[in-house]
This record gives structure tokens, sequence and C-alpha cells, in this order.
């Protein structure tokens, strides 16, 4: 038995309620002792699955996903505050090593680079993780045989859809602003990096102002976001 399923397994998990049927393959698997399924002269193997994965529903996923853009954003945050106090150091500078304090400065603007880089991938996972839970719930509507309770679930479903379009608005709207703030610092960056001298450092201040704006602005609107993540997280957690 624990063969046959196994053989169907792959195709399996591009179908609805894959977790599902996985988890009787690893039940099967784990009470029978029939561990001859795993392998086979066939060359089959077991799926690249996690047994996280294989119990996770939906609705945890997308909790998880969400998490983690929030993560993801308070991280982006501290390196973009960060970044900021580093220029406005080397502004201020007004004697030592230049290309060390040019150096601490790029080191800086990278990393709040990949902080923005790693925004977007999150921000993806969430978008793909609220899609699959609101595919599978709409399908599931229509199971429904009392016209109360599927009322109920319907109105449920177009709430959390509303809650998840407002949430990863706010998330892209938040992920937009690092845009110009990085553009900023990779240009101030560039001109030291190719004038490493006084009056290079000098000519930075008349950008300082802005750059902070900018800053402050993203700052506000990550704060913005990852509230919104909170509280689609507790709500969704009632559902």
């Amino acid at each position: 038995m624990l063969r046959t399923l196994m053989m169907f397994a792959p195709m399996l998990l591009r179908k609805k309620r894959s977790w599902l049927v996985l988890a009787v393959v690893g039940a099967v698997y784990y009470f029978s002792g029939d561990k001859s399924g795993l392998t086979s002269t066939s060359g089959f193997s077991m799926p690249d699955f996690s047994i996280q994965q294989l119990w996770a529903e939906p609705r945890d996923i997308l909790v998880d996903r969400v998490e983690d853009a929030r993560d993801a954003q308070t991280d982006t945050m501290e390196e973009f505050q960060s970044a900021l106090e580093k220029f406005k150091a080397v502004t201020q500078f007004d004697g030592g090593d230049l290309e060390d304090k040019y150096n601490t400065l790029n080191t800086a603007f990278e990393r709040s680079e990949d902080s923005a880089q790693n925004i977007s991938k999150r921000i993806d996972k969430v978008t793909a993780a609220a899609n699959d839970l609101l595919e599978e719930w709409k399908d599931e509507l229509g199971q429904y045989h009392d016209s109360k309770l599927r009322a109920r679930a319907e109105a449920q479903f177009d709430d959390t859809r509303r809650r998840a379009d407002q949430l990863i608005a706010a998330m892209r709207k938040a992920e937009s602003r690092t845009k110009p703030v990085l553009d900023a610092f990779r240009d101030q960056v560039l001109y030291i990096k190719h004038n490493l001298n006084m009056q290079a450092i000098a000519a930075l201040n008349e950008e300082a102002a802005t750059i902070e704006n900018d800053v402050s602005t993203l700052i506000a609107e990550m704060e913005a976001s990852i509230a919104e993540a909170n509280a689609f997280i507790n709500t969704l957690l009632k559902t």
C-alpha cells in the first residue's frame, strides 16, 4: 500500500489537500513500519518536503510568512537608520582616514540594500501564501449545506481577503520607499569613492538633510506596515 501511495506522491503534491494526503502517507509509513517504499529499484525517492510543511495548514503558512516579512521590515528599518547615522558621521568628518570612512559607509549601504531585497522576497512569499489560502477557502465555500454557516464563512472570507489586500498594499508601499533612499545613499557612496578628499566630504552636507528626511519617511511607512501585519496576524488567528 505504501509503495502505491508513494508512486503518486509527486502528483498529489500539486493537488488540493496534498498536505492531508501526504500526512496519510506518513502515518501509514510510521505505524506500519514498512520503510521499503522510501526507495526502490526504479529510483523513486521521497519528495523533498519537511515534516513541518507536511502538517502546516495554509493559514499557518500565511501567518509564518507575514511574521517573516514583518521581521524583515524591522531589520531594514534598523539597517537604514544605522546607514543614516554613519552617513551623518561622514559629513561631520574633520580629519583622519577618509578611505576608512568610505569603507564604513559603503558597508552600511550594502547591508541596507540586502535588507531591502529581503523585504521584496518576503512580500512575494506573503502574496503567494495569501493566494493559496484564499483559493482553497473559496473552493470550500461551495461545500457548505447550511446556508447560514455558508453566509458566515463567506463574510469571513471577504474580510480576510480585504485585510490581506490591505496588508500587501501597505508592505508594497513601504517597500517602494526603499528605492529612492538607496539611490541617494548609492550616489553619495560613489561620490566619496571617486573623490576621497575633504572637499567631497563637505559637499555631502547639502544632501544630508534630504536623505535624513527620506529615511524618516521610510521608517514611518515601515512602522505602519508592521502595525498592519500585526493586526492581520491577530485577526487571522481568531478566525
